[in-house]
């Protein structure tokens, strides 16, 4: 979440264009990634008089219905979501900012709903793979862009390692990186064997 400091930039311009009295909206391509970010968020802007709804399949019917009517009625000050946000029955009180994460992500016609929704509206793309299009726009200059070249502190360079099958070596990184508190992904491309490999990894990770 916090790897570059993208997440940071989108808070920073939420928190200025909700001071100036406008809704924003944070377009994600999945119902995850929306939850994490409404619980950021949250816990970013406890301290301040901020709304902040979400929309995605994590919530009911009911509060689907809830946070559209408070969207339209100007109650609500963000909204996190995945493609609910494009549809024709949200509507927004005073919608001044969009922000759109992980841009290359979305088809061009999702991101053209939300900023016709609002002619004068704002848009924030974050991505750490920009689409080809994006980029020609920036480098054409009808697109201001900004690079963040420098990592957060105590943020260490990705060091990778190439080396032969070892369990020990399996053993030993996940071990160091459980120690310091650290989270783990293991990729796998055998999909016929997987469950064999996850019974593998549990035995020499009991």
């Amino acid at each position: 979440m916090w790897v570059f400091g993208k997440t940071e930039v989108a808070m920073r311009a939420a928190f200025q264009a909700i001071h100036a009295g406008r809704q924003v909206a944070l377009l994600v391509p999945t119902t995850l990634l929306a939850e994490q970010h409404y619980q950021n968020f949250s816990d970013r802007f406890a301290d301040w008089p901020v709304r902040i709804s979400e929309l995605s399949r994590f919530r009911s019917a009911k509060e689907v219905t809830a946070t559209l009517l408070a969207l339209e009625e100007g109650k609500i000050d963000l909204v996190i979501g995945t493609h609910k946000l494009i549809g024709e029955n949200v509507r927004f009180a005073r919608l001044g900012l969009v922000i759109i994460d992980e841009e290359h992500r979305f088809g061009v016609r999702q991101k053209e709903r939300l900023k016709a929704l609002r002619a004068e509206v704002d848009v924030l793309t974050l991505t750490a793979t920009p689409i080809p299009r994006t980029l020609s726009l920036a480098l054409e200059g009808l697109r201001d862009f900004s690079v963040i070249a420098t990592a957060p502190q105590k943020r260490l360079a990705i060091k990778t390692f190439v080396h032969p099958q070892s369990d020990g070596l399996i053993r030993e990184a996940v071990l160091r990186e459980l120690k310091r508190g650290g989270q783990l992904y293991f990729l796998y491309n055998e999909v016929e064997t997987m469950e064999n490999e996850h019974q593998r990894l549990s035995a020499l990770l009991p």
